[in-house]
């Protein structure tokens, strides 16, 4: 019988996506594991194998084709000996919308994993023919392979169903929200707007696209608070000058930011309330201090994972932090690499800006905003007045997760840290 391949869903956050290449085509034969296509998510481009043997029967999307969604079929998988004739009528790239927003559709009434009265059931031909030895209805039966599949695992446990009244009734579409968050002017009001001036239109990408509604629901949902603090960065400047002249050797060169990461990651672990993030009705605690750090690329803009930042010496962290930076760069990060952690750095004193306040990454509990460092007069401990480089730092805070003296107790360490390096070395 044939099988519907469905769009993956290669990362948590994946809605839609591109299929940039196909590796197969029509009539070729197909093992479990073997790759079919390349596919572009909002951050990266990765390969999808194959769940089942079997034989190409029809490619549905067209190479090249955006915006599919998560789910929706993009090629049919047919039995050895199996016509292609009763498969679905290829979908052209032109028609993709029309594909995802039948998906979009079906996914609004019932989840993938759930049966609605009419739908077609996704199990293995293995699954099929038990099912059909066990007269066992595949209707009633929930599916643990990917995307909700029936596989031979689930036809062995699975016991009669006997369908409640709530399960009889038809699925219901919920009524907008009349309290639904606003979602600014339309394409049209604007460009209505500026309808007598030149401008180009920019289509937004996957990346582009995610990053917008990213930063509107951590805008909109999270409670942002702001800490500033400066940090006197002569004794870390010296002490990064020393260390590099001991590493040349070895050709490792430490970056001032390098010492923040360590800084937050020793942090996290001496205020440990503060490694936590929001699970919508809940607080998560971590115990590891994994740190993100923002990378600008072109079009947007990476957050790779440092983890277990705390137990990392600072070359290491430097080695690993370049490997990444290189990689998100090229669009070459795996999923596992940019997602996760409790706690992020966005630094623009690279660029030349001397303080901002950065958005909230969810879930993340927090972000510290770095500034450059600038030569100021300051007030000495003796009481005179002298020259230090001075940082500004910014702690965004979701006050959900961290109150403010809890955060006002982390960026002091963060400071001490800074202000007294070498104790990152014990």
């Amino acid at each position: 019988m044939a099988i519907e391949i469905l769009m993956p869903a290669l990362s948590p956050t994946m809605e839609e996506g591109t299929v940039a290449k196909w590796l197969v085509k029509a009539g070729d034969k197909v093992k479990s594991g073997q790759i079919l296509a390349e596919i572009e998510t909002d951050k990266a481009t990765m390969e999808f194998e194959a769940v089942d043997e079997g034989v190409i029967g029809k490619i549905l999307v067209a190479a090249g084709t955006a915006g599919v969604k998560v789910n929706a079929p993009i090629a049919v998988l047919l039995e050895d000996g199996e016509s292609a004739d009763a498969a679905p009528a290829p979908v052209k790239a032109a028609a993709a919308p029309v594909v995802a927003a039948v998906a979009a559709a079906v996914a609004t009434v019932a989840p993938t994993a759930v049966k609605v009265e009419g739908a077609r059931v996704f199990a293995s031909p293995l699954a099929r023919r038990l099912a059909a030895e066990k007269g066992l209805d595949l209707g009633k039966v929930a599916g643990s392979g990917p995307h909700g599949r029936i596989v031979k695992a689930d036809v062995d446990g699975a016991k009669a169903v006997v369908p409640t009244a709530a399960a009889a009734a038809p699925a219901q579409v919920a009524a907008p929200s009349k309290g639904a968050m606003p979602t600014g002017m339309s394409a049209e009001t604007v460009m209505k707007i500026y309808a007598d001036r030149e401008y180009t239109e920019v289509a937004l990408d996957g990346m582009r696209r995610t990053i917008a509604a990213r930063l509107t629901e951590a805008k909109q949902t999270i409670p942002h608070f702001y800490l500033r603090r400066e940090v006197r960065l002569d004794a870390l400047m010296a002490f990064r000058e020393q260390l590099n002249k001991g590493l040349e050797v070895r050709g490792v060169k430490l970056s001032v930011n390098d010492f923040i990461i360590k800084a937050c990651a020793i942090a996290l672990q001496a205020v440990p309330n503060a490694n936590a993030v929001w699970a919508g009705d809940r607080i998560l605690k971590l115990k590891p201090s994994d740190v993100a750090v923002a990378v600008a690329i072109e079009g947007g803009l990476f957050t790779p994972v440092l983890r277990d930042a705390d137990k990392k010496s600072l070359s290491v962290l430097s080695a690993e932090m370049k490997d990444l930076a290189g990689r998100a760069k090229a669009r070459k990060l795996a999923p596992h690499e940019y997602q996760g952690g409790s706690f992020a750095i966005s630094n623009l004193g690279m660029m030349g800006v001397e303080n901002f306040d950065a958005v909230i990454n969810p879930p993340h509990g927090a972000i510290l905003a770095v500034g450059a460092g600038i030569k100021k007069p300051v007030v000495l401990k003796d009481g005179t007045v002298g020259v230090a480089t001075v940082m500004s730092m910014t702690l965004s805070v979701d006050h959900r997760v961290i109150d403010g003296a809890l955060g006002a107790e982390f960026l002091k360490v963060v400071v001490e840290q800074l202000e007294n390096p070498i104790a990152m070395l014990a």
